[in-house]
């Protein structure tokens, strides 16, 4: 697994922690990208980034760990890339290992900075907002 890169929020209070569950480098990319767009991010993020040939129970215990640092007594919200891919098994089993987090897959640009602007909700409706804006995001444009 490789080590994860904690963005630190400016603001301190007890928002919902936002880890985000990927695929090699895309987890820290969106992020970086959000940071281009929003340079002073309301919550505390981190990033789990699994790369091809990864242990799935020693990255649980990585992302379990990372998810109980950034929790301050709100939850977690975690976005994982793709469905059904190991990412997104890792983020749905941290609730058995004690996590309270809600997990939203799909994780796009959007998804992201739609969570980050509107960081004062709480866990559940947080992850209703993720969804939101995740699928808010897709457009079907003529050429």
């Amino acid at each position: 697994m490789e080590p994860a890169t904690v963005f630190h929020s400016d603001q301190q209070s007890a928002h919902v922690g936002l880890l985000l569950i990927t695929h090699h480098a895309i987890g820290s990319a969106l992020v970086e990208a959000a940071r281009h767009v929003m340079p002073h991010l309301p919550l505390k993020v981190d990033v789990v980034e699994i790369g091809e040939c990864e242990d799935p129970t020693g990255t649980l215990a990585g992302a379990a760990h990372a998810a109980r640092a950034l929790d301050a007594g709100s939850g977690v919200l975690v976005l994982s890339d793709l469905y059904g891919s190991t990412p997104c098994n890792v983020a749905h089993k941290l609730g058995s290992l004690g996590v309270r987090a809600r997990c939203v897959s799909g994780l796009n640009l959007p998804m992201l900075l739609r969570v980050l602007n509107y960081a004062e909700k709480p866990l559940d409706e947080l992850a209703e907002v993720a969804a939101s804006g995740g699928r808010g995001g897709i457009f079907i444009d003529k050429a």
